[in-house]
């Protein structure tokens, strides 16, 4: 079985990233694409946190992929219009970065998209 990544940078290797995000924010409810030093992802996954949310939440860290990092933040940008960290999605939607996730938080609409999207574990 082939690997999943190529090394070179080809559009086969960009669809394929592509594919690889669209699967990851259709099967996680909160599916957050992250840099582990980036303090507005710090500020987003902390947030998160509050919620008791399990299995429904992924975290992939793109500065952790090597040389792919660039190429997954580069899809992001296409799919999102913005190309920062964090994204977060919830429930196959883009609702921002870390600052969008903070004022949906202290508005009280981020437990309900959590909740509409069964994300929360009771």
């Amino acid at each position: 079985m082939g690997s999943l990544f190529s090394s070179s940078s080809s559009p086969s290797s960009e669809s394929t990233i592509a594919k690889h995000i669209q699967e990851l924010i259709h099967k996680y409810p909160v599916m957050v694409f992250s840099k582990s030093y980036c303090p507005y992802s710090k500020k987003a996954k902390d947030i998160l946190s509050n919620y008791k949310l399990g299995k429904n939440y992924h975290v992939l860290e793109l500065d952790q992929l090597s040389s792919r990092g660039e190429t997954y933040q580069n899809e992001l940008g296409k799919l999102t219009g913005a190309r920062t960290v964090p994204r977060v999605f919830i429930k196959g939607k883009c609702i921002g970065g870390g600052d969008d996730t903070s004022a949906l938080h202290k508005r009280g609409e981020l437990e309900k998209l959590l909740r509409d999207a069964n994300a929360i574990v009771d």
